[in-house]
């Protein structure tokens, strides 16, 4: 149900995720006393929490962190499930690290508002507010990052597409689970924990990959791997 204040003003809905429980009670407390009008209906740790709290509070705009209690990665996944499953939610993802890679996953995920953590809590206020009005929030620097890795995407049409011979026929089995990990945002020393491989191996691997698909990079391999049109599967197991 739609919250209306008394000033006319509609009350923005929001749902917060982070890795740290004190995190999130310490963000929705801001928040409720921000001045803003956001009522925060939930908060979590995990995408599992995540999930449960979407089930039973329809939020306007879920606050991601990209890191979460169940990977370092965790929030660009997420962010894909809930635009997929929930469309018409909004999703803002906090980012440890601002670098052209991590901004542009970001928004590959679904995302419409990405920032710092480690930028004033007054900017998460105002782009929650910018958001729920239907923009796109990013500072210059981010905006140019994303206007860069657009300007390089057309490169991505000289790959193989799926109907001309997709990475199922082209990658080997643990190659193409390794793919997708990097198209998650996982770190070489995040996948060789998960897939048990020594970090040598993956970055063999890595090689072998681009050789294959006509990628230079770890964010084109990313582009491509999400440019693919599939979900990425829930386990690499």
């Amino acid at each position: 149900m739609e919250i209306v204040k008394s000033t006319g003003e509609k009350v923005v809905s929001v749902l917060i995720a982070d890795s740290s429980r004190m995190a999130t009670q310490l963000m929705a407390t801001a928040l409720r006393t921000s001045g803003y009008h956001v009522d925060v209906v939930g908060t979590a740790t995990s995408s599992e929490e995540v999930r449960a709290e979407l089930e039973k509070y329809q939020a306007d705009i879920a606050v991601l962190s990209a890191s979460l209690k169940d990977g370092r990665a965790a929030g660009f996944g997420l962010a894909r499930e809930i635009r997929s499953s929930f469309p018409k939610i909004d999703v803002v993802i906090i980012l440890d690290e601002i670098d052209r890679e991590t901004v542009t996953q970001a928004f590959c995920a679904g995302a419409v508002g990405v920032l710092s953590r480690d930028e004033p809590f007054e900017i998460l206020c105002k782009c929650i507010h910018v958001v729920s009005k239907g923009q796109v929030w990013a500072n210059s620097a981010q905006l140019r990052m994303a206007l860069d890795t657009l300007a390089d995407t057309p490169r991505a049409s000289a790959y193989p597409t799926p109907s001309a011979g997709d990475a199922s026929n082209l990658l080997t089995k643990s190659e193409t689970k390794l793919a997708y990990l990097v198209a998650e945002g996982l770190t070489n020393k995040d996948i060789s924990r998960q897939l048990n491989l020594s970090e040598h191996t993956v970055r063999n691997y890595l090689f072998r990959i681009f050789n294959k698909l006509g990628t230079s990079n770890r964010l084109e391999l990313a582009l491509y791997m999400i440019n693919r049109g599939e979900e990425t599967p829930a386990s690499p197991d």
